[in-house]
């Protein structure tokens, strides 16, 4: 917990047995209460390693798309009581030892949202991020960053009552879902949105 908020990680997994383990030993486990994993029905052995690591684990039996499992990681996290939701990507090219900063600027109630920027900080290359989406997401980022922030992050921190209040339901359940889900937030009046700078140190 964080000022006696309830902090939950929600992963939406798809194909990360290779990399799960090492994303979850890096979660700080000091302030988070739990740590929810989505599997949109993998190939591999992401939903069984998750479970063998005491993971909270739902799985589709159908591949639902991105939007999809984050609406599920979500709708989790709520109904399991958290207050401030942390969404990282389990393919370790986030470091999860951020999720502490990010919870915190959520509970200290000067921010709806903090998301987590590769590219803020120019290690995105180093951190893994294939050349030609680097060039891809400062290209797309460039543009949407004119009116509102980092779109291409799959780290993000959210208040309860933003998910409460945003309906997700009505976004997409493909890769635009992230998109939405911020235009949502701003067309709400949730405009203390924050970046910060995160990149994975492999």
């Amino acid at each position: 917990m964080i000022l006696n908020r309830r902090v939950a990680v929600v992963l939406p997994a798809y194909n990360a047995a290779k990399t799960l383990e090492r994303t979850y030993a890096e979660i700080p486990k000091d302030v988070v209460d739990d740590v929810i994993l989505t599997d949109d029905a993998s190939a591999d052995a992401t939903a069984e390693l998750a479970r063998s690591l005491g993971l909270y684990t739902i799985k589709h039996e159908h591949n639902r798309g991105y939007g999809g499992n984050q609406k599920t990681c979500y709708a989790a996290a709520l109904e399991r009581g958290a207050d401030i939701v942390v969404m990282l990507h389990p393919d370790y090219q986030y470091t999860p030892r951020l999720v502490t900063a990010m919870a915190s600027m959520i509970a200290s109630e000067q921010f709806d949202a903090v998301l987590a920027s590769r590219i803020l900080g120019g290690g995105a290359l180093a951190g893994g991020m294939p050349l030609y989406k680097y060039v891809a997401n400062r290209m797309l980022t460039a543009v949407q960053n004119i009116l509102f922030s980092e779109f291409h992050t799959g780290y993000r921190a959210w208040s309860r009552d933003v998910l409460l209040r945003l309906p997700l339901l009505a976004c997409s359940d493909d890769f635009v879902f992230d998109n939405q889900m911020i235009t949502q937030a701003l067309f709400f009046g949730f405009w203390s949105v924050q970046s910060v700078y995160s990149v994975s140190s492999l």
